[in-house]
């Protein structure tokens, strides 16, 4: 046994050795010079590339390379001395005089003699292993010229070997794979991993948001263990998800190739790397091997102030369905976000009162501890008289892309305050429900404000007798999307007040259906079927909502179909409408149900020739490579024929992801007395009400109230104009992307993207009792423009990429009802008109100097308007309605 434990001793101790032996990265010799040409260049393009080149730059140079100190026990442990010389500046490809912003300039020109001086000037890299573990330079030099040779010096790190290894170089600290055969090292930065200073932020939604695909490969070529080149590619690629033709590309590459060798100065004497370096010049420093942050400072650049006079027209109510409006609004947010809290609170004072509302929306929006503090400042929650700039000021916070802790903690201390206007109130805790949701999905579920907030909104439903109150809490919980909230709206869903119901309801609809549990889908089917009490028919058609949306089981679904006709009537239809629409349009639910189907007790003639003017309808709004756009229409009547609720959604999904983008929901009830009709079963004693609800972009708004009380009910009937009334009107920062990527080469790309929303949103119901007629009407008006914009400054040289799209639309839904006969007449109609579409691409380089070259290019077209289809039982009602109007 022992002959064996001493083999297999010797045989690790020879294996060891060896490996000591084996050169773990590149080894300079002594009393050598190595002679490199460089060169470093930076292209910005669409990804598909462009005709007319890419802007950028290119830097060349040639780099001298010495060692000056190898520690005597440990050759891998090495300090070299790196000198650039020979500068040279040029564009990436070949273009004309005029299109050359660089024509005519030398190096020192561009550079500055300061610049090139520092660039010029010798630094130190320690390299132990084949790792950079410090780069020694002056902290007098500007960071962009340290950022330089912090590209440089990465480009020497190098691993022999096969593996995977943590690497800190200029872009971060990142997980790096090498792979190794003869003479050619492939060294692969899994860039995804890289933590660096600089976060940023990004729209919480996927489908708002953008994606960046990124690729860093650099192949090195070895000469007897040495490096003969060095050959860096790196790429980002930065799209809309939504429109991937919205897309900027940055590529970085850096190329060392070993010219030759000479004779070069001798080793130094020294103990350690430090000691030498000290010996050499006392103001050297290590400065780190990670990039510095760079202020870029704007020359020329007007003030806020100044720009706000420049864009102040496009802000103006008149132009909010133009598209100037989103984009002056966007060009407004950067500018506020480089802006002290008194600069911004100049511009709010001296707006114009119609102008003012748009500013509160970019002020706001912008998202920044100035902007926040201006509009504390400047707005004063106790005057109800204000309410106009205080709601859009709470709906700016609560679209919020990357919203703080700290705008919770203002809404909470503006609650906790003096209120002049209930209506301000509800808004405020509601738009606290979103920003809790959006807050819980950054991973900041447990911060202090958000515990309390949840705490109150939670506790809230049963801390007050108030029925406005406890809409309040029951709609700021729909917005959390709390899990710990579905007990609530269990508990709720079974209520005796019919609007809790409905929000309960529709608020388990937003869940995942991994959180409905047995016990809440025992409830809701306790709600349809009616098994406690008596509910009113938009109850339990949200119910059937629920239960349909939340992979039911057979016998759910089977109950429901054997339901059907043993319902009130137009609620008979409206079931049977939303059956024959589930299947119809492929839903998660209709392999299910067309399995309940084959039993002919659930599916019969009797059950199924049910007729009535309710009805619900799905279809496609757009469907594209990058996006699916969805819409649905659900329309419940009372037996009179008055319209009981009005259900319009859209949706859109990319990436995987879902967006509601928009909700508006009108609702009715207490008005069969004006003709004379009979109420359905549960619906005897309501109060006249009309209303509608809107959630846009997943956030709820507070509800807006058409006439409450048989008095209000009267008074507007003889007051109504026709004109809808406003549910939402302003300008939304809809995408928010901001990085800053800090390449290998030492540039560093700051990636802007974002997408900007005018929207005017408005809706009413007339009731003529002398033509015997109803109309309701959601009308929708929207401009967006969503720009990108990638720029790779140096101080003394930029260039940059700009691509832009823009859209102007309108989307009507109008319902009319002809209650003069029986079966009434119904005529739905959902018309988008004709919008044009345009896409922008803009390049430009320039030198501090001022001088600039800027390329543009773009491209117009129309989308031809249509009506969107729905059922052909519309379709026959429409041309009675029209013929008997006519």
């Amino acid at each position: 046994m022992l002959p064996v434990v001493v083999l297999l001793l010797c045989a690790a101790c020879s294996g060891s050795a060896s490996a000591k032996g084996a050169a773990a990265g590149p080894r300079l010799n002594n009393n050598q010079l190595y002679k490199f040409s460089y060169t470093t260049e930076v292209l910005l393009d669409k990804p598909s590339g462009s005709k007319e080149g890419s802007a950028g730059y290119r830097i060349s140079s040639d780099v001298h390379a010495n060692l000056v100190w190898r520690d005597p026990s440990n050759k891998d442990d090495q300090l070299i001395q790196l000198a650039v010389s020979n500068v040279r500046i040029e564009p990436v490809s070949d273009r004309p005089e005029k299109k050359n912003v660089l024509h005519g300039a030398t190096t020192e020109s561009i550079l500055g003699k300061n610049n090139l001086d520092a660039l010029t000037k010798p630094f130190f890299l320690h390299l132990k292993s084949g790792k950079t573990k410090a780069i020694y330079s002056y902290w007098a030099e500007p960071a962009t010229i340290k950022n330089l040779k912090r590209g440089l010096a990465s480009l020497l790190q190098l691993q022999l070997n096969t593996g995977k290894v943590i690497e800190n170089d200029v872009s971060g600290r990142c997980t790096v794979e090498y792979k190794a055969v003869k003479g050619q090292v492939t060294r692969t930065k899994i860039l995804e991993t890289c933590q660096t200073a600089e976060p940023g932020f990004t729209t919480h939604s996927k489908v708002l948001g953008v994606s960046r695909e990124s690729s860093s490969v650099t192949v090195f070529t070895l000469d007897d263990g040495f490096i003969r080149s060095a050959v860096a590619e790196e790429s980002h690629s930065v799209a809309v998800n939504t429109r991937s033709s919205t897309a900027a590309k940055v590529v970085s590459r850096q190329t060392l190739t070993l010219l030759g060798k000479e004779s070069g100065p001798a080793e130094a004497a020294g103990k350690d790397v430090s000691a030498v370096v000290k010996s050499i010049d006392a103001k050297l420093a290590a400065v780190g091997i990670a990039a510095e942050k760079v202020k870029s400072e704007c020359k020329g650049c007007p003030s806020l102030f100044e720009h706000w006079q420049a864009e102040q027209k496009q802000l103006e109510p008149t132009s909010l369905s133009k598209a100037t409006a989103p984009r002056s609004f966007l060009a407004l947010i950067q500018s506020i976000r480089k802006a002290s809290k008194d600069e911004i609170l100049k511009v709010l004072k001296s707006a114009s009162k119609t102008s003012l509302p748009q500013v509160v929306d970019a002020v706001t929006s912008s998202q920044t501890p100035a902007s926040l503090d201006a509009m504390l400042q400047f707005l004063n929650f106790t005057d109800a008289k204000g309410l106009v700039l205080q709601e859009r000021f709470l709906y700016a916070c609560g679209f919020a892309s990357h919203p703080s802790e700290r705008v919770l903690q203002a809404l909470l201390d503006i609650y906790k305050g003096k209120i002049g206007s209930t209506d301000i109130k509800e808004s405020v805790v509601i738009i606290m429900g979103a920003l809790v949701h959006k807050l819980c999905l950054k991973g900041e579920c447990d911060l202090p404000t958000v515990v309390q907030v949840k705490k109150m909104i939670l506790e809230g439903p049963d801390s007050t007798k108030v029925e406005s109150e406890v809409q309040m809490y029951l709609l700021a919980l729909k917005n959390s999307l709390l899990p710990e909230a579905i007990p609530i709206f269990t508990k709720y869903a079974e209520s005796e007040v019919g609007a809790y119901s409905t929000i309960a309801l529709t608020a388990l609809q937003r869940y995942d259906v991994g959180l409905m549990t047995s016990e809440v889908k025992r409830t809701v089917n306790r709600v349809y079927h009616q098994n406690l009490r008596i509910y009113e028919k938009n109850v339990r058609a949200a119910a059937a909502d629920v239960i349909l949306s939340s992979n039911p089981s057979y016998m759910e679904v089977k109950n429901l179909l054997l339901s059907i006709g043993h319902l009130p009537h137009e609620m008979n239809k409206y079931m049977l409408s939303k059956i024959q629409d589930i299947i119809r349009f492929n839903t998660p639910a209709s392999k299910v149900m067309q399995q309940a189907m084959k039993d002919m007790i659930s599916h019969n003639y009797d059950r199924f020739a049910k007729v009535g003017s309710s009805s619900a309808f799905s279809g496609f709004m757009a469907q594209s490579a990058d996006m699916t756009s969805t819409y649905s229409l659900d329309i419940l009547y009372s037996g009179s024929g008055i319209l009981r609720r009005s259900n319009m959604n859209i949706y859109g999904a990319s990436k995987g992801s879902v967006l509601h983008g928009l909700q508006v929901a009108i609702e009715a009830q207490g008005l069969e007395s004006l003709i004379a009709a009979t109420p359905d079963e549960g619906e005897e004693d309501l109060e006249s009400f009309a209303g509608m609800s809107a959630l846009l972009f997943d956030v709820q708004l507070r509800p807006v109230t058409f006439f409450k009380g048989y008095s209000d009910l009267m008074s507007k009937m003889f007051s109504m104009t026709g004109e809808p009334m406003n549910v939402v009107k302003g300008l939304i920062l809809l995408s928010d992307h901001s990085e800053v990527i800090q390449l290998q080469s030492g540039l560093r790309a700051s990636v802007e993207f974002q997408g900007g929303l005018a929207i005017d949103i408005s809706g009413g119901m007339e009731i003529s009792l002398w033509y015997r007629e109803s109309k309701t009407s959601v009308n929708n008006r929207g401009a967006l423009v969503v720009s990108g914009n990638v720029t790779v400054d140096m101080d003394f040289l930029k260039a940059g990429l700009e691509v832009s799209f823009e859209t102007e639309s309108s989307l009507d839904f109008i319902t009319t009802v002809q209650f003069s006969e029986y079966p009434f007449l119904v005529c739905m109609q959902m018309d988008k008109t004709t919008f044009p579409v345009s896409e922008r691409l803009t390049k430009y380089e320039s030198l501090s100097s001022g001088k600039s070259v800027v390329s543009r290019k773009g491209r117009k077209f129309l989308i031809p308007g249509s009506e969107f289809p729905l059922h052909q039982e519309n379709s026959n009602m429409c041309k009675r309605v029209f013929d008997s109007s006519w």
